[in-house]
């Protein structure tokens, strides 16, 4: 069996998901994962000033 015969019996994968279902997929399972932002200090002082008056 010669090379190219081969490869024409070879049957090719087919992806059966979109690529924008798996960037999709990818993007909420990365906002999911990562743990919320701590406050920022200068933020979070001006909050406290801005109540105390």
């Amino acid at each position: 069996m010669s090379a190219t015969e081969r490869d024409e019996s070879t049957p090719r994968a087919v992806s059966a998901v979109p690529m924008r279902d798996l960037l999709a997929a990818c993007a909420a399972a990365n906002a999911i994962s990562t743990p919320p932002r701590v406050p920022d200090p200068e933020t979070v002082e001006r909050t406290r000033h801005r109540e105390a008056a």
